[in-house]
This record gives structure tokens, C-alpha cells and sequence, in this order.
């Protein structure tokens, strides 16, 4: 699934045809996607105008001049494309995903400026609603979120908070989208490598200087990603579609039975199964 970093690739590719453009034409193919589209769907977006598109944890937050939201969530293997003028270059140190089979085509948003935004999305596990935009906050979807992990409010003493008396590891925990929202597997594997954190240790005995590192390690290692164009891991690809390059700077993650790329450390890396996820970790400088 598609982690913050790639989320906001997306939202980045897409902001410069939709933000303050109006729809001209939405289509949907389908009357659902992993959820039924809102009856009122394409009504209620025809000839809105896209006020500002952000993201929240791993949401497009597409606000209108309509006083809703429409939220996207790419699911596993949801991707936008934005049409391109014949012979276009893509843009970017990037491999290309080949172009998506059109029968997976399901929604299709149309601007005033001509561009044609169209929503792929083969195993149907992304959905999108529209939300009233002064209620987003309290919607299901939202209403347990933590705090954004480059924000000023993700820090140690949060975190410290959050694992006080917890058993669990700390990848479990950094996992769970009430502590912190958007972070996904991958990129808590890479930050806890960089922070030399076991992923098993018990979250409750971290000391507050060791959070310290972790909080800078996943801002740094997100910042990072980010840059990148998020990675690439089967499904994945950006608006233009582009596959992110930063699976190829992975220290961590994918990477069992290789040597530790943290400095002086002779460990290799392990695989290990936590919580029904892929762990990769470094059991020698890791603690």
C-alpha cells in the first residue's frame, strides 16, 4: 500500500491540473470502488472548483468551493494519470510503469484548462467520499488520526507519551495511525535501522534521548523518500508514471542476508515476521 511519501508524490503531481481549476466533467464508470460512490458523486463535483488539494496521513484531501471535501485513498494498487500531450517527456531519474489497461479506468475528472485526470485502480481497494469540509475532523476516517510525522507536533515527548507501559515494539506502535498518521511499513523499518532501535524492544523502556533520534530519523528518512518520488514496490506509480527511485536507497528494508549499512556494524540483515508484517532489521546494532 501506498505510504505517506508516495501519497504526497501523487498530491504533488496532481496539484498543478486540479488546484484552483473547475471540473468540467467527472465520470464514473463504476458505482464503487472498495466502497459505493456517494449517489450524489458526480453531481455534486460537476463544475466545483478544486479550492486547494492537500493530503492528511495517507489522504488526497481535494477541498471545493462546494463546502466539501472529496477524499481519495489509493488503496493497494489505485493510481492517477494525467493525459499528456503525444510525445511528452516524463520528467525525472525514474523507470516507467507501462501504461495502465483502460478496463481498470474507473473514475475520470475533466478541467476547465483541458486537463483529463483519470483514476486507475486494478484490485479496487482505493475508495473516495465527499465529505462536508467543516466536519472533516470528526469524519471516521479522521477523527482518531495522530499527528502528521513532519509536523512541529510529532516529537519525542509524543511518542514517549504514546509508549508509556507498552510492551509492544515500537514498530508496532509507530504502525498504529492513532500514534502517528501516514507511516507505513517500510519507512518505520528504514527510520528505526537509522536510529539503531530494535523493532522488538518493549516501546515503554526507550529512553527520551532514543526517541529523539527515532523522530529525527523518520522526518529525514520521509524528507528524504519524498524527494525521491516515494518507491516503487509493485503497484506504485506517480501521476506521470513514474516509478519512485528511492527503493534503490533502502538500507533496510528488502534487503535480508545483506551486510548493515550503518557505520561500523558487521550485522545482516533479518528478516523476521511481527504482527503478520515483514520485520527487517539489524539484530547486532539495533537494540
Amino acid at each position: 500500500m501506498p505510504e505517506l511519501p508516495e501519497v504526497e508524490t501523487v498530491r504533488g503531481g496532481l496539484a498543478p491540473v486540479l488546484q484552483g481549476h473547475r471540473l468540467t466533467r467527472v465520470e464514473a464508470r463504476r458505482p464503487d470502488l472498495r466502497f459505493p460512490l456517494p449517489e450524489n458523486f458526480v453531481q455534486q463535483l460537476s463544475g466545483a472548483t478544486i479550492v486547494e488539494l492537500s493530503r492528511r496521513a495517507k489522504y488526497l484531501l481535494a477541498r471545493t468551493d462546494r463546502e466539501d471535501t472529496l477524499v481519495m485513498h489509493l488503496g493497494m494498487s489505485g493510481r492517477f494519470e494525467i493525459a499528456r500531450p503525444e510525445g511528452s517527456v516524463r520528467p525525472g531519474e525514474f523507470h516507467y510503469a507501462p501504461d495502465p489497461d483502460p478496463k481498470h479506468a474507473h473514475i475520470v475528472f475533466e478541467t476547465d484548462a483541458g486537463a483529463r485526470v483519470t483514476y486507475y485502480d486494478p484490485r479496487r481497494f482505493g475508495y473516495m467520499g465527499l465529505v462536508n469540509t467543516a466536519l472533516l475532523d470528526l469524519h471516521p476516517w479522521f477523527a482518531q488520526l495522530g499527528p502528521e510525522p513532519l509536523s512541529d507536533a510529532f516529537h519525542a515527548r509524543h511518542l514517549k507519551a504514546a509508549f508509556e507501559g507498552r510492551k509492544q515494539g515500537p514498530k508496532t506502535l509507530l504502525l498504529d495511525q492513532r500514534i502517528v498518521a501516514g507511516l507505513g511499513n517500510i519507512y518505520v523499518c528504514e527510520a528505526l535501522h537509522r536510529a539503531r532501535i530494535s523493532p522488538f524492544k518493549p516501546a515503554g523502556r526507550i529512553s527520551l534521548p532514543r526517541l529523539e533520534k527515532l523522530t529525527e530519523a523518520v522526518k529525514a528518512v520521509l524528507a528524504e523518500a519524498i524527494a525521491a518520488g516515494g518507491s516503487s514496490l509493485k503497484d506504485f506509480a506517480s501521476t506521470d508514471g513514474a516509478l519512485g527511485y528511492f527503493q534503490h536507497r533502502f538500507r533496510v528494508y528488502d534487503r535480508e542476508g545483506r551486510p548493515c549499512s550503518n557505520e561500523d556494524c558487521a550485522g545482516v540483515i533479518r528478516r523476521e515476521v511481527q504482527a503478520g508484517r515483514s520485520t527487517f532489521h539489524c539484530p547486532v546494532c539495533q537494540k
